[in-house]
């Protein structure tokens, strides 16, 4: 069987950043809603926005720089796609700091990645604390109704302060759904208000206050739809 060769214009839309729509340089991902972009393109964008340049998904509500991590495997595949995009960067970035007059950090970076090219994949350990310093919240998600979605086995969360009503949708949407995409469907309410979706539990709490030492009880269910 005959080996189809694919051109690399066909794939052009998912090895670019949509940001400056260049072929993706440390490649960068947001782990919310999975959209890839260039890490400088991403940070420079993030310093004044927090959502998805792409889907405009909230990333956080506060600390969206929290939520991106580097993509070495989408930069791999990148740099074995594209033709010398990879000397060519190289070239760029120590001509950019050579005309500075500025030491290059991570001088060995790029010797480094072209050795990790060809050895398999190690897994890297990242931070693992997952907010865990953060002030801590407890809360119990009771379903609304019943008869239109099931309740959750374990309606008790302990979590961030600075999680969002947009989280806590997409953890309701999963398990009720068995896919996040779909939280656009649930909402979540406290005393039946309705509850917008940047307001972090930090937030909640602070402006009920009436709320017991308990967990704080919040509901959720089906979006009404809008006649």
């Amino acid at each position: 069987m005959m080996e189809k060769r694919v051109k690399l214009k066909k794939l052009n839309p998912e090895i670019t950043c949509g940001l400056c729509k260049g072929y993706l340089v440390e490649a960068t991902t947001i782990t919310e809603c999975l959209h890839t972009f260039c890490r400088s393109c991403l940070v420079k964008f993030l310093l004044e926005n927090n959502t998805c340049p792409r889907c405009g998904d909230l990333i956080h509500q506060s600390h969206p720089l929290n939520y991106i991590s580097h993509d070495r495997t989408m930069q791999d595949i990148v740099y074995k796609l594209v033709p010398n995009l990879q000397e060519n960067e190289r070239k760029r970035q120590i001509e950019f700091y050579k005309k500075r007059g500025i030491q290059m950090p991570n001088g060995d970076a790029y010797e480094d990645d072209k050795k990790n090219m060809e050895k398999p994949a190690v897994p890297v350990v990242e931070n693992q604390d997952y907010h865990r310093l953060d002030e801590q919240v407890n809360i119990c998600l009771e379903c609304k109704e019943m008869n239109t979605l099931k309740s959750l086995k374990r309606k008790v969360l302990r979590l961030s302060a600075q999680a969002t009503v947009t989280h806590l949708k997409k953890f309701v949407s999963l398990k009720v759904f068995d896919t996040t995409d779909r939280y656009r469907d649930i909402d979540i309410l406290c005393n039946e208000e309705l509850l917008g979706k940047d307001h972090m539990l930090k937030f909640i709490i602070a402006t009920r206050v009436h709320i017991s030492n308990g967990p704080l009880l919040l509901h959720y269910r089906r979006r009404l739809e809008l006649c």
